[in-house]
């Protein structure tokens, strides 16, 4: 069937609307975190006050009013809102970019990336619904918009069908359940970044550079307890995709597995988040170790996303660059 191009346009256009939402949720974010304060602070100003309520709250008959929500928790509500309107943009012009090729939208690097960046954010809104973890947004954003900015430019590919070995029913199940699992390793790896980076930041100091940025964060132990818990679900949804990758693989090639650079590398990477979850059950490997080692295998998913579709040749280029 033809491509049609009008929708096609829709679909394009839903992505831009996406980026440029989530770059307005980027600006209420980072003034957020800038007003937020810090649980110190708020101990040493009931301090100050004497750590007491005032005498005139608790007078017979007489109303109080409810005290004002701080500008900061306004504005992470505010920034909560407007992440989910551009989830939406952004999920729909995944939506739309299938009803414009007739196929399920996942044969390029630009869909690829697409659908990784969504789940993404779509896992965010799922783990970093309470107040304590809206600090972490402004970390995942940044990466998130990071690669779909590079989807839209170098990564680029017009609406159009598929090359013929991608015309398989393998294509929207193998395809789907890397991206998606891609997408939940990239909150993870976020987690554990950030948990590297409050460990320098004890609790009960502010001080340094580092201390400005952490000291906003969650405590070292929620990070670590949210790295996990994504992997949790992210590892056999991974692992999923390369079992079921190998399938397709004996029912286009004729092999389950050759070596080719894009199954090794997410054999590597499997095997490196097989190693995490193993450490992080280990006594003596749990924090700061298996964090690094989760450290490595986000790197390691990023290295197989672009590295081994754009720069490596093998069975697996279908990045559809020119």
């Amino acid at each position: 069937m033809p491509i049609d191009e009008t929708i096609a346009g829709y679909s394009d256009l839903a992505f831009e609307s996406a980026f440029a939402v989530y770059l307005l949720a980027f600006v209420l974010l980072i003034w957020q975190y800038a007003g937020a304060r810090t649980k110190q602070a708020e101990a040493r100003e009931l301090v100050a006050a004497g750590g007491v309520a005032s005498p005139t709250s608790a007078v017979p008959g007489r109303v109080v009013e409810a005290p004002r929500k701080p500008w900061s928790e306004r504005l992470g509500n505010m920034a909560y809102a407007v992440l989910i309107v551009g989830v939406a943009l952004h999920v729909g012009s995944i939506v739309l970019r299938g009803f414009a090729t007739h196929r399920f939208p996942l044969g390029n690097m630009y869909e690829f990336v697409t659908m990784a960046t969504a789940a993404a954010m779509v896992v965010g809104l799922v783990f970093l619904r309470g107040q304590r973890y809206r600090s972490m947004w402004v970390f995942l954003i940044v990466p998130v918009m990071v690669l779909m900015f590079l989807a839209a430019t170098v990564l680029y590919a017009d609406a159009a069908p598929v090359v013929p070995a991608l015309r398989s029913y393998w294509l929207p199940i193998h395809v789907t359940i890397v991206s998606t699992g891609s997408g939940i390793f990239l909150v993870s790896g976020i987690a554990s970044l950030l948990f590297l980076l409050r460990l320098r930041q004890p609790e009960g100091e502010e001080h340094g550079r580092i201390g400005a940025i952490a000291r906003r964060l969650p405590d070292a132990r929620t990070l670590d307890r949210l790295a996990y818990k994504t992997t949790i679900i992210g590892f056999p949804l991974f692992g999923a995709g390369v079992i079921l990758g190998a399938i397709w693989a004996e029912a286009a090639w004729g092999r389950f597995w050759g070596w080719d650079p894009k199954e090794t590398m997410s054999f590597i990477t499997w095997v490196v988040y097989a190693a995490y979850l193993h450490a992080r059950a280990t006594s003596g490997w749990r924090d700061t170790r298996a964090a690094w080692i989760n450290v490595a295998g986000f790197t390691a998913m990023l290295f197989n996303l672009f590295i081994i579709n754009m720069v490596v040749s093998g069975l697996h280029s279908y990045a559809g660059l020119n």
